[in-house]
């Protein structure tokens, strides 16, 4: 393995990482602001969840990895791809941290995309290295994410107050607080499904430009390893990110954090299974606010919304002329 290509993988891991260290939290953050689980137990309730989502949905369908390693074109030489690569994943770790800061939970998943694109963007001289078909995929999964997220949020959240409203109180919240540990178990095996394949895509991409290698199955050790880097990411916190999500925007009762869970699980299940890479951060953060609209409009802290919208939007472009920058420089330099 040349420095190179070692230099890469690495810095895949460490992307990898800071997705569970920054963007898993979103997973969990429902639960801990409702005071249902501590922050403790619940990082690493979500790291073992993580772990076996990755393991067992990636084991059975891998089409987010099959997207993933078309999305974008690095060349035919070795070594410009895999610095091209390598400035891309930089981008992302940048990004991420920068995020981080800030207690901004903007999605390494889609900066990951972003990164990619922007690198193969300068590579290129041009976008004919962006693959169309699968660059599509992103934006409907981002816009299909945002919008089912927050509409089944809501629904969810009008039916469990109209199927609990004649109920005891204190065994009604004794019900939800089983059943948000559960939703936030569910939500996290998604997010380790959906996410892993996204860094399995971009190591067998490594390899099939360093290697010539063409099989793009995913295979089981790829796949133990992401999963086993993003769940030791998430099992360092994240708490400004837990902050953001459950406490700023919106003061959380524990059936909400129940239906905003389940809603964004189903979400990203479904988004899995078709191969759409969707973020973690944008279904749970619309699903959130979903629910708070389901009690009123004004119980959601706009202001804190409008913050988090706004990373959104600034992922791709941010991110992009990151890896663009980068993969400039590295080509230059290395």
């Amino acid at each position: 393995m040349t420095l190179t290509v070692f230099y890469t993988v690495i810095i895949v891991l460490a992307v990898a990482f800071v997705n569970g260290w920054t963007d898993a939290p979103n997973a969990i953050a429902s639960s801990v602001s409702t005071r249902t689980i501590s922050m403790k137990k619940a990082v690493l309730l979500a790291s073992f969840s993580d772990f076996l989502g990755a393991v067992i949905i990636g084991t059975v369908n891998s089409n987010v990895t099959e997207t993933l390693i078309n999305i974008a074109d690095f060349g035919t030489e070795e070594k410009t791809a895999l610095l091209s690569v390598s400035a891309a994943m930089t981008s992302v770790v940048l990004w991420a941290v920068f995020a981080w800061y800030f207690g901004i939970p903007t999605s390494e998943s889609h900066a990951l995309i972003a990164g990619l694109s922007g690198a193969s963007v300068a590579v290129n001289n041009g976008f004919e290295g962006i693959k169309a078909d699968e660059c599509c995929k992103v934006f409907y999964g981002l816009i299909v994410s945002v919008l089912v997220g927050f509409f089944l949020g809501y629904a969810l959240s009008k039916i469990t107050v109209r199927l609990f409203k004649n109920k005891d109180r204190k065994k009604a919240d004794k019900f939800f607080s089983k059943s948000q540990v559960a939703s936030s178990v569910f939500m996290s095996f998604m997010h380790g499904a959906q996410d892993a394949q996204k860094f399995v895509g971009v190591l067998l991409l490594i390899a099939k430009t360093s290697l010539n290698y063409e099989n793009k199955k995913t295979h089981l050790p790829l796949l133990v390893l992401c999963s086993a880097v993003i769940a030791a990411g998430t099992a360092t916190g994240g708490e400004r990110i837990i902050k953001s999500v459950g406490m700023d925007m919106l003061k959380l009762r524990k059936d909400q954090g129940f239906s905003a869970d389940l809603s964004g699980a189903i979400c990203l299940l479904v988004s899995t299974l078709s191969g759409f890479p969707v973020s973690t951060t944008h279904t749970k953060t619309s699903a959130v606010m979903g629910t708070g609209v389901a009690k009123s409009i004004k119980s959601v802290n706009w202001k804190v919304a409008g913050e988090m919208i706004a990373a959104w939007l600034l992922t791709f472009p941010g991110c992009g002329l990151l890896g663009w920058v980068l993969c400039r420089v590295f080509l230059k330099v290395f």
